[in-house]
C-alpha cells in the first residue's frame, strides 16, 4: 500500500479585499471624480464572498478555496485542472507553504520543491549559480550534494552559457528553464509544478514532460501539476483534481476528470434528448429525439485522442409523409472558425420519400484530421427537391479533441503542438 504523503483537510483560504488605492494621487483623484461625481461605477468594486469574478458581492472577504479534501499518494503523478481564477494557483501556494491556510490542516512527509511562477524561488540579483546552490540550501541540502547535480541541472537547462550571469538579466524563457532543472533534479520528495511551462519552446515542453513522467514512474517522487494543456495533463499524470470556484468539483482517474473538465468547464455537450416532442427542436415536418457523440467503445462521450474517428448520432421523428430529406453537419472549432461542412449525398435517401416515424443517422469524421482543440457542431435537415432548409441548430452537440501521443500518425516523432486547423495524416513518399 503506497504511503499517504499530502492530506488535505477542510482546507480553506481567503483574502482580505477592501477599498484599494490606485498607486497615484492623480488617479485617486481621478477615480472620485468618476464614481462620486459622475456616479459612474467603480472599477475598484468590492469582489464577492464566493471565488466568482463574475458575481459583484458587499463584501471584503473572498474565499479563494473553501473546504478543499483530498489525498496524494507516494508517486502519483496529479493533475490539477480548472477554469482561470477557479484557485488552481492558490492551492500550490499554500500546498508550497508560500502562503497560509485561512482553515483547515495540511500534513506533508517530505521536502516539497515548486515552480510556481516566473520570478518565484530565485533571487534577482544573484547569478544562475548561486540561486541553484540557494535553492538546494533552502531544501536541507549540503553543498557537496548540491554540487553533485550542478553539471545536471545546467546541462538541462540549457543556460549554460549565461549561468554565472544575474538572473534578473534571464529572458522569461531562460528563467523558467533554470527554475525547472533546480525543482525537478534536486532532492525533494514532492514536485509541484504551475503553468509556467507555457513559457518554454516546444522542445524544452517535451523535455520537461519527460522529466516528470521519470520522477514520478521511475523515481516514485510525487508529481503535482497544474495545466490547462489537457494532453499534456492525461499524457504525464494518472490522476486529476478538478477546482471549480474555489471548490473541488472532481477527483479520480485523470481521463474522467478531463472528461468532465471539457464536458462541464468548457462546456461540451456530448449528447442531447427530448422525450416531449412538444418541447424539442424541430420544425412541422419532423422532431429531434436524441443527439450523441460516440467514443471508439460505443460509448457517449465528449473527448476523443486525434488518432480516432469521431462519429455523432442523430435521432428524428418525421411527422409528415411524402418529403424528401438530407441532412447537413458543420463543425466549428473554439475560436467560431467554421473548419468544415458535410452534406448527406446517399443518392438512396434522396430518391425514396420518407414517411412518417423515427429514424436514425450518423455521420464520421475520420481519425487524424482535426487539430487539438475544442469542437461545436450544427445539425441542419434540408428539403431535398426544392431545396430548402427546414431546420438548422448551431451548438447541438460539442467535444473536444487531444493527442494522447500514443501514436505517430500525422505528426512523426514531433511531440509539441501542432499549429494548424487540421491536423491531417498525408501520405509522404520517397520518388
Amino acid at each position: 500500500m503506497k504511503e499517504t504523503v499530502i492530506k488535505v483537510e477542510n482546507l480553506s483560504k481567503a483574502y482580505q479585499i477592501g477599498q484599494i488605492g490606485t498607486g497615484t494621487i492623480s488617479r485617486d483623484i481621478e477615480r472620485f471624480v468618476r464614481t462620486k461625481v459622475l456616479g459612474k461605477e467603480d472599477t475598484f468594486y468590492k469582489i464577492g464572498e464566493a471565488n466568482d469574478r463574475s458575481v459583484k458581492g458587499s463584501s471584503d472577504i473572498v474565499w479563494s478555496l473553501r473546504d478543499i479534501n483530498f489525498e496524494i499518494q507516494q508517486g502519483d503523478a496529479v493533475g490539477i485542472i480548472g477554469k482561470n481564477g477557479a484557485g488552481k494557483s492558490t492551492l500550490l501556494k499554500v500546498l508550497s507553504r508560500v502562503t497560509g491556510p485561512t482553515e483547515g490542516n495540511i500534513k506533508v512527509k517530505g521536502r516539497i520543491a515548486s515552480l510556481l511562477e516566473v520570478g518565484t524561488g530565485f533571487h534577482p540579483e544573484l547569478t544562475g549559480r548561486e540561486n541553484i546552490f540557494l535553492n538546494g540550501a533552502i531544501l536541507g541540502m549540503r553543498k557537496k550534494e548540491i554540487r553533485a547535480k550542478l553539471d545536471e541541472i545546467i546541462d538541462f537547462s540549457g543556460v549554460e552559457r549565461y549561468i554565472d550571469t544575474p538572473v534578473k538579466r534571464y529572458s522569461s524563457g531562460m528563467y523558467v528553464r533554470l527554475a525547472f532543472a533546480v525543482a525537478a533534479h534536486l532532492d525533494s520528495e514532492i514536485l509541484i509544478v504551475d503553468e509556467v511551462l507555457a513559457v518554454g519552446d516546444a522542445e524544452f515542453q517535451k523535455k520537461c514532460l519527460g522529466k516528470m513522467g521519470e520522477i514520478s514512474k521511475g523515481e516514485g517522487r510525487t508529481v503535482l501539476f497544474v495545466s490547462h494543456n489537457m494532453s499534456a495533463v492525461s499524457r504525464l499524470c494518472t490522476k486529476g483534481i478538478l477546482i471549480s470556484n474555489g471548490k473541488i468539483l472532481q477527483t479520480g482517474n485523470v481521463e474522467e476528470v478531463v472528461e468532465t473538465y471539457l464536458k462541464v468547464a468548457v462546456g461540451n455537450k456530448s449528447a442531447d434528448s427530448w422525450d416531449d416532442l412538444s418541447k424539442a427542436p424541430g420544425s412541422e415536418f419532423f422532431k429531434l429525439r436524441d443527439v450523441r457523440m460516440i467514443g471508439p467503445a460505443g460509448q457517449v462521450t465528449g473527448f476523443f485522442d486525434v488518432t480516432e474517428p469521431v462519429r455523432a448520432e442523430f435521432t428524428y421523428e418525421v411527422l409528415k409523409d411524402g418529403e424528401r430529406y438530407t441532412h447537413g453537419l458543420n463543425v466549428f472549432n473554439d475560436q467560431g472558425v467554421h473548419i468544415l461542412s458535410s452534406h448527406h449525398s446517399n443518392s438512396e435517401s434522396l430518391e425514396i420519400p420518407s414517411k412518417k416515424g423515427v429514424y436514425r443517422t450518423s455521420v464520421e469524421i475520420p481519425a487524424n484530421l482535426l487539430a487539438e482543440g475544442g469542437y461545436e457542431l450544427s445539425f441542419a435537415i434540408m428539403k431535398y427537391k426544392p431545396f430548402e432548409v427546414i431546420f438548422h441548430k448551431m451548438d447541438i452537440l460539442g467535444f473536444s479533441v487531444v493527442d494522447e501521443l500514443q501514436s505517430e500518425d500525422g505528426r512523426g516523432s514531433y511531440s509539441g503542438k501542432l499549429p494548424g486547423l487540421v491536423r491531417s495524416h498525408l501520405k509522404w513518399t520517397n520518388i
